[in-house]
């Protein structure tokens, strides 16, 4: 066999603390940095150390063989404190069996069932804005999508008190556990505000959601969501006692879902708005096409095929701002890694943002282009080299359905609004768990209403923060 090739050092490191000053200082810029230095580059954070994987062949190659290179790591370890043992966080061991219960809940034609509770919760709440009403877009897109997340798991949606107090809870967990993830465990025991804050939402968000799940159960009726999909699901493979998913195992489901399904959905589509926002001319396009497929109705399930640049825009915005921004696996074996060796019990990361943002993958890689995905373009991107949701056997179970719902609400929302950026907004991205658009507050204006107004603000590339709560 071939003598392994030794594994390069990330440049910019510093003695003790390795790389996690430039990591928490600009998070983005550090990880869009590492191509330079190799394929496979290792960093360190104090005392731990990782390898990142920079090349999409062997990040392929990680994704598919998700034996050897299994869920785990430090950000795997925090999330696990409250999504729990669930679909996107349990080990390989685990996985297949909970795969197979819960797939019956995402084929085809259940998603097809969902839509129709889905087009109402956008058209509810698009319905609720007025013409010139200033928007905080990420609040607007988180509760909405929310909504829909609940929705579409219980069918009947909580008292405004419960759902608020849940967004307020998986705020407070997913701002946090990136920092989390490269700082001490023993810190946790500080009484610090922000502990005591993270220690509350992590004890109260799974119990809100059990308390739903228990509800459910007694009341034995089927309603035709996600949850009475996973009380009834079962798994001829598997032996007696389980068959079924207990009621922890469906509360541990619920909460990855309720997290994954709002954030992404919501930070790609103020995400989408912020871009089309500042690309007015794209924005004409997408008007023209909704107002063509659509002609003054909702969008439906039968409308997708047809609203191609719509998909197309929500496909490129994945692309610029993937909301999960790194992963963590770790390796269970000694193996090879194209020319390197990796040990067994090493960590590997990988990004969506440093892989979607490569030069030599995605010519002119900043620019915001649906066009690239034209399905007559010359030059396609690379199938490995698009990433947002995962790859493998762990690709997100629900990507059709989450790609569905935004697909649906941006059509939804440009057939009769215009969103238009305030003179003087600068947005930044704001990195935590997800990247959102810190700060983009847009104006409302019908489309009836829609003249020309003054030029749009770009977001900034260079400045970005790891937020935290203090």
């Amino acid at each position: 066999m071939k003598q392994a090739s030794p594994i390069p050092t990330a440049s910019g490191g510093l003695p003790l603390l390795g790389h996690i000053v430039p990591l928490l200082r600009a998070p983005l810029g550090f990880l869009a940095r590492l191509p330079e230095d190799g394929d496979l580059v290792r960093v360190r954070f104090g005392p731990l150390s990782a390898l990142v994987v920079c090349d999409p062949a062997l990040l392929d190659h990680v994704l598919r063989d998700d034996r050897t290179f299994d869920k785990g790591g430090a950000l795997y370890d925090r999330s696990r404190e409250f999504f729990g043992n669930g679909l996107g966080t349990c080990p390989h061991g685990d996985h297949r069996r909970q795969r197979r219960l819960l797939q019956p809940a995402f084929h085809p034609n259940r998603l097809c069932a969902y839509v129709p509770a889905v087009t109402a919760r956008i058209t509810e709440t698009i319905g609720s804005w007025q013409d010139g009403e200033v928007l905080d877009v990420v609040a607007v897109m988180q509760e909405l999508t929310a909504r829909i997340t609940i929705d579409t798991m219980f069918s009947t949606t909580p008292s405004p008190d419960v759902l608020n107090q849940a967004l307020g809870d998986l705020n407070t967990l997913l701002a946090d556990v990136t920092v989390r993830t490269v700082t001490p465990p023993a810190l946790d025991r500080l009484p610090t505000p922000r502990n005591r804050r993270y220690q509350q939402a992590r004890t109260r968000l799974p119990r809100t959601l059990h308390h739903l799940v228990t509800e459910r159960r007694a009341a034995g009726v089927d309603h035709g969501d996600l949850l009475s999909m996973m009380l009834t699901a079962r798994d001829p493979d598997s032996g007696s006692a389980e068959q079924m998913l207990a009621d922890d195992e469906i509360v541990d489901q619920i909460v990855s879902f309720f997290g994954a399904g709002t954030e992404t959905a919501a930070s790609t589509l103020a995400w989408a708005l912020h871009l089309l926002g500042a690309h007015p001319e794209i924005e004409k396009r997408l008007q023209a096409e909704v107002d063509s497929v659509l002609a003054g109705r909702p969008a439906t399930h039968a409308d997708l095929p047809r609203l191609e640049l719509t998909g197309r825009i929500i496909t490129e915005t994945l692309r610029l701002w993937s909301p999960a921004w790194f992963f963590t696996r770790m390796c269970t074996a000694d193996t090879r890694l194209g020319q390197y060796a990796v040990p067994s019990g090493t960590t590997i990361l990988y990004s969506q943002y440093l892989l979607h943002r490569q030069a030599d993958l995605y010519p002119d890689p900043e620019r915001f282009d649906p066009d690239r995905w034209a399905p007559d373009h010359p030059s396609p991107p690379r199938r490995e080299a698009f990433i947002p949701f995962g790859g493998g056997a762990r690709k997100c179970i629900a990507n059709r359905f989450a790609t569905s719902t935004t697909v649906l609400a941006l059509a939804t929302i440009a057939a009769r609004w215009r969103l238009r950026p305030l003179p003087g907004t600068h947005v930044r991205p704001a990195v935590a768990a997800v990247i959102r658009p810190g700060g983009l507050r847009m104006r409302a204006v019908a489309r009836s209403a829609t003249g020309t107004g003054a030029g749009p603000r770009s977001v900034e590339g260079d400045g970005v923060e790891l937020t935290a709560r203090g």
